[in-house]
This record gives structure tokens, sequence and C-alpha cells, in this order.
């Protein structure tokens, strides 16, 4: 059975109410692709927004809160340095930064300021990304590390969530590709 001929054109109707051609699947195939292939791209944007936002608002967070910056006292470097490095993985990296808190702390304040912005901005992604999954790894190490069960310490998902972005870097949106593309056309 070949269907029914539609009244106003007199064309043959598939059994699936399309033309016989099978026009409208082909058409909204073709749109399903290109959806598809438009998410793909754009896939790691609410990873790059979430990392971003989040290592701005931890540096300047940090920038701003004049207890952090202290070798000791409540909520300092300095104190909370000292009560995870027995706990730590590698105690030498925590007596690295006891050597110098405040120096640390400002480290880690403008190390987390440059790769949210360079994670926003997208510029030397690749470069912030890698600086994002450092001070994660660094920070599961020492701060996270007595956690249990391990998933629970959030410095490792962290770390996990920068991986995508390390190898891919910031395709769309993004100033690395910008340049790139004024590169090419001179």
């Amino acid at each position: 059975m070949t269907g029914q001929k539609d009244a106003g054109s007199g064309k043959d109707r598939g059994a699936d109410g399309t033309d016989g051609d099978g026009g409208h699947v082909v058409e909204r195939r073709a749109t399903f692709d290109q959806w598809r292939a438009t998410a793909s791209r754009y896939a790691l944007l609410p990873l790059r927004i979430f990392l971003g936002v989040t290592f701005v608002y931890a540096g300047l967070d940090k920038l701003t809160d004049s207890a952090f910056f202290a070798d000791t006292g409540s909520g300092s470097i300095g104190e909370m340095m000292r009560g995870v490095r027995d706990s730590s993985a590698i105690p030498a990296l925590v007596d690295l930064a006891l050597n110098n808190p405040t120096g640390f702390g400002y480290a880690i304040a403008f190390g987390e300021l440059a790769v949210g912005l360079g994670t926003l901005f997208g510029l030397f992604a690749r470069l912030a990304a890698l600086g994002g999954a450092l001070i994660s790894l660094s920070l599961w190490l020492t701060v996270s590390w007595q956690v249990h069960p391990y998933y629970l310490g959030n410095d490792l998902a962290y770390l996990m969530s920068w991986l995508p972005l390390l190898l891919a870097g910031a395709p769309v949106l993004s100033l690395d590709r910008l340049l790139a593309e004024r590169r090419r056309i001179r």
C-alpha cells in the first residue's frame, strides 16, 4: 500500500504522514544534527563559567579577608596549614607554605583570581586550566586529603573538572579564539 493522495497537492503521502520521499524526516534529522553540533560546540561553556566564577570568587574572598593572610589566628592561612600538616599526603608541601604563610596566601589568592579570569575570558585558557588543576591538586593533597570517603573532598572534583578544559581549551566565546582568527587573517 502506497498511502493516500494529499488532497491539496495530489502527491502520495506515506503511512507516516510524510511526503513519499520522507522530506519531513530528512528535515527533522538535519535540524537535530545541527542542534547536536551546536550543543557539542558549546558543551564546555557551562563548566568554564562555573569554574571561572568560582575561582574569581575564591580569590576575591581571600583578598578581602584580612584574617586570611595572618601567620596565626582564627581563619588564617598559617593556622589552616598547621592544622592539616600531619594529615596531608605531602607534609613537605605544607612545610614549604609554612615558611611564609602570608606569601603563600597571596600566591593562592592571586593565582585563583588569574585562573578564574583567564577561564572566564578564554585567555590562555589551557594555561589557566593547568593553573586551576595545579591549585586543586595542591589543595587536595594538603587540605582535603584527610576527608573520608575521598569523594566528599571537593578539591578532587575540582581537579577532575579542570581536565576537560586543559585538553580542549576554550574553543568558543573566547579571546584565544578571537586572537587565533586575527592571526589567520594576517
